[in-house]
C-alpha cells in the first residue's frame, strides 16, 4: 500500500469515525475506488491501526473527563459510578455480536456496496429523526445505556454510522445532546482496545507484510483528523445540525448503489 493510499484511508477513518457518516462504509467505498489488489489483504492490519489512532484521539480529547470519572468512580461518587457502569453495560450487545457472529460480520466487509448504500440511507433516516427531537436534560440511566449499546451493535454493519446511530438513539431517548455525544465517543473506546488485543493475541494481523512508513502516515492522519472531527461533531450535535449529514449520507448511499 502506498503512502498516498494510507493517508487517504487515515483521513477517511479519522473524519468518519466521529462524523455520522459511517467510517466502515466509507472505507469499503475507498477500497473499491482505489482498486488496489493488495489493499484487501492488508485490510485487517490497516483497520486495526486506524481504529487505534481514533481511539487514542478520543482519549486525548476527553483525557480530563476520563481521569475525573475514574477518580470519582473509585471514590464511589454516584453519578460517575453510574456513567462507568453504563459504559460497561453498553458494551455488552456489541461484544456479544462480535463474539458469536464474527465470521458473518467479516463477510459483510467484502466489497458489498449494495449493503453499504442501503445502510447509509438508513443512517440518514436516523439522523433526520434525531435532529427533529426536542431538547432535553434527561440524565443517562442503565436502561438507556443498554438500548444505546444495541444501536452500537447494529452499527457494526458497514454503512451504518456508529456515532450517528448511538447519538441519534441517545437524543431520541431524551438525553441531553452534549451528554449524548460524550457518551457515544467514550463508550466505543474499550471495545476498540478489546478488539485490538484480540487481534494481537490471535496473530492474524501479522499474516501479511506491509511497510512501516505507510502505517505511520495512516495512523497520524487518522489521529489528527479524528481530533478535528470529534470537536466539530460535538458542536454540531449541540446546534441540531445533523440534517446536513443526513443529506450527505443519502447522496453517498445512492452513489454506492450507482457505482455498483
Amino acid at each position: 500500500m502506498s503512502v498516498i493510499e494510507s493517508l487517504i484511508l487515515g483521513l477517511i477513518q479519522g473524519l468518519t469515525e466521529f462524523l455520522p457518516v459511517s467510517s466502515s462504509g466509507h472505507l469499503e467505498l475507498a477500497k473499491a475506488l482505489l482498486g488496489s489488489e493488495a489493499l484487501p489483504k492488508e485490510s485487517l492490519l490497516v483497520t486495526v491501526i486506524l481504529h487505534f489512532a481514533t481511539a487514542l484521539s478520543t482519549l486525548f480529547l476527553f483525557r480530563k473527563d476520563v481521569w475525573e470519572i475514574l477518580q470519582k468512580t473509585l471514590s464511589r461518587d454516584p453519578s460517575s459510578t453510574t456513567f462507568t457502569f453504563s459504559i460497561v453495560l453498553s458494551m455488552l450487545p456489541a461484544a456479544a455480536v462480535g463474539f458469536f457472529f464474527e465470521d458473518l460480520i467479516d463477510s459483510f466487509f467484502s466489497g458489498n456496496l449494495t449493503l453499504v448504500g442501503i445502510m447509509l440511507i438508513l443512517t440518514a433516516l436516523l439522523l433526520t429523526i434525531a435532529d427533529r427531537s426536542k431538547a432535553s436534560q434527561k440524565s443517562l440511566n442503565y436502561r438507556d445505556a443498554f438500548i444505546i449499546g444495541i444501536a452500537q451493535a447494529i452499527a457494526i454493519l458497514p454503512g451504518i454510522s456508529r456515532s450517528g446511530a448511538t447519538i441519534s438513539t441517545s437524543v431520541i431517548l431524551g438525553l441531553d445532546k452534549s451528554e449524548a455525544a460524550r457518551f457515544s465517543f467514550l463508550m466505543v473506546v474499550p471495545l476498540i482496545f478489546g478488539k485490538i488485543a484480540k487481534d494481537l493475541l490471535s496473530g492474524s494481523i501479522f499474516s501479511t507484510e506491509i511497510e512501516t512508513v505507510p502505517l505511520i502516515i495512516g495512523f497520524l492522519s487518522a489521529f489528527f483528523s479524528g481530533i478535528i472531527a470529534c470537536k466539530w461533531m460535538i458542536t454540531l450535535v449541540k446546534k441540531s445540525r445533523l440534517t446536513y449529514f443526513a443529506v450527505y449520507c443519502v447522496i453517498a448511499g445512492v452513489s454506492a448503489l450507482i457505482f455498483l
